[in-house]
């Protein structure tokens, strides 16, 4: 009864507390901040169901309830037990959450990456007083070191010095490999650093990867090869990352494994923009690793989880 359509929902972007996530309302027109353990919430303000939270509407009267969580093993801490659902801060720095036993952590502060650059080039982190968060300052420097930073980042042309408002024209693009899959198995993250952008600053940039399906059926090694063939799905796959599902489906390769007990890991790769839709109905793209050839080695990577207490655990139906 207190919906009308058309939707009208606020022109201003959402802003809502870290791990807090953002859920449609009860008319399916505007996302809000979802309520959290305790809180009380109606049908214009949902529960956060991404943590199993749901709206108990029968110890409040006159439309009202307060958020529950169903039941689920409690999560210890540091000899503190928290119970399922329930967000806590065991630091300034993380924000965290009990799943079924499981801890799960956003960090609060930045991990940003500042390199130097012309305009800036002593970047340093200072701790401040009264702040948790530790920030980047600019060092000036000497005029001599200013110079030195800006000859490493920028090309050499005699005819003319460069101009700090035409980095784009004058950068000289630079770029690491790629990381390791953050995941044997199953989706995970790779990371480098770039200075390809409009303000030519080295940044830190990720994609999605999958080097094999955790479910992967292992092939017969056949006699003199030392790393299987990269095989392909028989059928088309959607990737899922999240609780979303990729638009479209794709045939990936993915890596077998090595005859000799070493890591069978992607050797030459390419990136591809993926869009994923969730649930809810939003639409994100993000760049995905896809493997066009695998090679043996000794460096095995290692799962990188943010879960302490187990691994291959997600919070139900969460995106970003």
């Amino acid at each position: 009864q207190a919906c009308t359509y058309p939707c009208q929902c606020p022109s201003q972007p959402l802003q809502c507390p870290a791990g807090t996530s953002h859920v449609l309302d009860a008319c399916g027109c505007c996302k809000v901040c979802a309520r959290q353990l305790g809180e009380l919430c109606s049908l214009q303000k949902p529960c956060d169901h991404h943590k199993g939270l749901y709206c108990d509407f029968s110890k409040i009267h006159r439309g009202s309830g307060i958020c529950l969580a169903h039941e689920g093993a409690t999560c210890d801490l540091l000899g503190k037990i928290y119970h399922n659902g329930e967000s806590f801060q065991p630091t300034c720095k993380l924000q965290c959450i009990c799943m079924d036993g499981a801890i799960g952590c956003i960090p609060l502060c930045s991990d940003d990456l500042r390199l130097p650059s012309p305009e800036c080039p002593n970047p340093r982190r200072v701790k401040f007083r009264n702040k948790c968060c530790e920030e980047w300052v600019c060092e000036e420097g000497s005029e001599e070191n200013r110079f030195e930073t800006a000859m490493a980042v920028f090309r050499e042309d005699p005819a003319h010095k460069p101009e700090l408002n035409n980095l784009q024209e004058n950068c000289l693009v630079q770029t690491t490999e790629w990381s390791t899959c953050s995941k044997s198995c199953g989706m995970g993250i790779s990371a480098r650093v770039t200075n390809d952008n409009p303000q030519c600053r080295l940044e830190k940039e990720t994609r999605l990867c999958m080097v094999r399906p955790c479910n992967f059926p292992t092939e017969k090694t056949k006699k003199g090869k030392k790393c299987v063939r990269t095989p392909k799905p028989r059928q088309s796959l959607h990737f899922e990352f999240s609780g979303c599902t990729s638009t479209r489906s794709y045939r990936p390769k993915f890596c077998g494994s090595c005859t000799d007990g070493r890591c069978c890991t992607p050797y030459v790769t390419s990136t591809v923009e993926v869009e994923f839709r969730c649930p809810e109905g939003d639409f994100f793209q993000r760049k995905m690793m896809f493997i066009k050839m695998c090679s043996c080695h000794y460096d095995c990577p290692r799962d990188n989880d943010i879960f302490l207490a187990t691994y291959h655990r997600r919070m139900i139906g969460d995106h970003v």
